[in-house]
């Protein structure tokens, strides 16, 4: 079978680079044209200058909360309902899609809506499902829901761009769901690794076997190795991708079963939670994503999700960037002492005191006594008390600062930990 779903996946990565930043700028032009909300976001941008990661990187991240403000701003507004001012009502600005030119809009938890364009793989699925082992000719199932969320049509139309046929399973229903696999003999599935769990073990309850089945495209979950070995002992190579209703398809593994390979039309970004500052690579951050989905054009989108870069190339042979998958959630704002403490906040300390390589606020103490400590990790002198100092006029609350040994904080993307104890 063919290795790769194109020749992409396998440019020597400057070339790869190279192409990305040479047609940023056409996407974003289009996107100024078009989407008033990415206008807002270019001004005093000059496209041209947008040719590296340096230069990326001083464009402000814009977060997923922005979006939610603006869609329901605009929401309040009143249109004729065509046009760029549809569009503005609609999706708050940042698509250039309005009405009878998105082909369906979907809901995220917030409200968010999202629009699906008309071009074949929409969402950038199919990449996934090829190196999953998916070819032309096979029955896919598919057990994403295909009610407000994507996750249905993103399979599907992955599938379909591959020559497959769909059966369209959804969610619920597991008896009916093990009728239908023994009926139509289906070559791989695709849904929450969870569900195709549940759909095997009642499947071994009514004694009925599912032979057909070997390969399955996960999302939307954790696939932990312990899974992935049970899925292995009944004859199945499960793989996962992650994505998300904004972006589509961010990363997906590969048989090399190292990591997870960069989409092919993103620039991927992994910064320091609350800020937009890029870290070294290996080190733990939130994911920033720049799409060239001319649809939906986000520039430097932060997704509030954490992970880390792997050096080096993929054993597979594709030679994009890889991550380590899902870490957790950047978003590690506390309350202490009735004041909420941000990452932001912790990050503006770095910043007035650049000695300090790492940092990380730790939380402790019980009910109704809170203890703030700030650790750092400097590779010179350190004023603490100045440093102290500038946590109070940051966050208004006093905190301890305690000089730790470098590399001794952990590589989590934790700035803020919560260690109290309530017994």
């Amino acid at each position: 079978m063919q290795a790769y779903y194109d020749a992409r996946e396998t440019l020597p990565p400057d070339a790869r680079e190279r192409q990305l930043f040479e047609r940023l700028p056409a996407a974003l032009e289009r996107a100024r044209a078009r989407a008033p909300a990415i206008a807002r976001q270019l001004q005093e941008i000059d496209l041209a200058a947008l040719d590296s990661r340096a230069a990326l990187a001083r464009v402000p991240v814009l977060r997923k909360s922005e979006l939610l403000q603006a869609q329901h701003a605009a929401h309040m507004a009143r249109t004729d309902g065509t046009g760029d001012a549809e569009r503005q009502r609609v999706f708050g600005g940042f698509s250039t899609l309005g009405w009878g030119e998105a082909r369906r809009v979907y809901a995220s938890p917030g409200p968010i809506y999202e629009p699906e364009g008309p071009r074949p793989d929409y969402w950038g699925f199919a990449r996934a499902l090829h190196a999953a082992g998916v070819r032309s000719g096979m029955l896919v199932h598919n057990c994403f829901s295909y009610h407000f969320t994507p996750a249905g049509s993103m399979m599907e139309t992955a599938a379909h761009a591959l020559g497959c046929t769909v059966f369209p399973g959804g969610v619920g229903q597991t008896e009916l769901q093990v009728r239908t696999m023994a009926d139509l003999a289906p070559h791989a599935y695709t849904g929450t690794p969870s569900f195709l769990r549940i759909i095997l073990e009642k499947a071994d309850e009514m004694g009925v076997a599912l032979p057909s089945l070997r390969r399955a495209l996960f999302s939307g979950e954790a696939y932990p190795p312990s899974l992935q070995a049970w899925f292995r002992d009944r004859g199945i190579q499960g793989f996962q991708a992650y994505g998300s209703a904004d972006l589509g398809m961010v990363a997906f593994e590969t048989p090399a079963r190292e990591g997870l390979v960069v989409n092919e039309d993103l620039i991927l970004e992994i910064v320091r939670p609350g800020t937009g500052q890029p870290v070294p690579a290996g080190e733990v951050g939130e994911l920033v994503v720049t799409t060239l989905n001319a649809d939906y054009p986000l520039l430097r989108f932060g997704t509030g999700d954490l992970s880390a870069l792997m050096p080096g190339v993929s054993p597979c042979g594709r030679t994009n960037l890889r991550i380590r998958g899902w870490l957790g959630r950047a978003d590690q704002t506390t309350k202490v002492r009735g004041m909420f403490v941000h990452p932001e906040q912790i990050a503006r300390v770095l910043d007035r005191h650049p000695e300090i390589s790492r940092a990380r606020l730790v939380v402790s103490g019980g009910a109704g006594h809170d203890i703030m400590t700030l650790h750092v990790e400097t590779g010179g002198a350190l004023d603490a008390a100045a440093v102290a100092d500038t946590v109070r006029e940051q966050t208004k609350l006093r905190a301890l600062v305690e000089i730790v040994a470098a590399g001794s904080l952990p590589n989590d993307g934790r700035v803020i930990e919560d260690a109290r104890h309530y017994d």
